[in-house]
């Protein structure tokens, strides 16, 4: 599959020499310069949010979250540790708050955590990154970042749609791991 998309990015670069061939080159450096420019960017806001998740690690914060978490954790992924529990609680919280390069590396952690050592996921550990993945946010603060640096004249607006569909993503996505666990115990009980 990677070489059907490197012939086709190919065959695009020799079209666009052949038809525009000024149009080439500064094309292409004015691309690799706004990609540089957003990693610059994304840069900045990551750590902004890692150096806010350090701060709430050195000041106990993070446990104070995990407390006020946890009877919704503790429902979600029964019979984890407590330090499980508390780094789901900081992935989540992070994910809430639309820092998802913050909630990264605490759901690595929470993984780990959760790891059986039997070299298949826990559900649990599926329930986990689909959350992660469909990450209810309050405030997408990543996104309202790069749409105020893209230059929109309101990049809040964002908002309410936003808590609609992960509201409803994160739903859907809780229910259908919860319906496939049982199935999935079921299956096992048959054999």
């Amino acid at each position: 599959m990677n070489i059907v998309f490197l012939l086709l990015a190919f065959c695009g670069l020799v079209a666009m020499t052949v038809v525009n061939p000024d149009a080439v080159f500064p094309t292409m450096i004015k691309g690799a310069s706004d990609a540089i420019a957003l990693a610059f960017k994304l840069l900045a806001i990551y750590s902004v949010w890692l150096s806010v998740l350090n701060m709430l690690e050195k000041t106990s914060l993070d446990k104070k979250l995990s407390k006020m978490l946890s009877p919704l954790t503790k429902r979600l992924f029964k019979g984890e540790s407590e330090t499980a529990q508390k780094y789901i609680s900081i992935n989540m919280a992070s994910n809430m708050l639309g820092m998802g390069g913050a909630a990264t590396p605490a759901g690595i952690k929470a993984m780990k955590e959760m790891d059986d050592l039997s070299g298949k996921a826990t559900h649990n550990m599926k329930l986990l990154l689909v959350l992660s993945a469909t990450s209810l946010q309050l405030i997408p603060a990543t996104v309202i970042a790069l749409r105020g640096d893209g230059g929109s004249a309101n990049p809040s607006d964002i908002l309410l749609p936003t808590l609609i569909a992960t509201s409803v993503s994160t739903l859907i996505g809780v229910i259908l791991c919860k319906v496939f666990a049982k199935i999935s115990k079921s299956v096992k009980k048959e054999k």
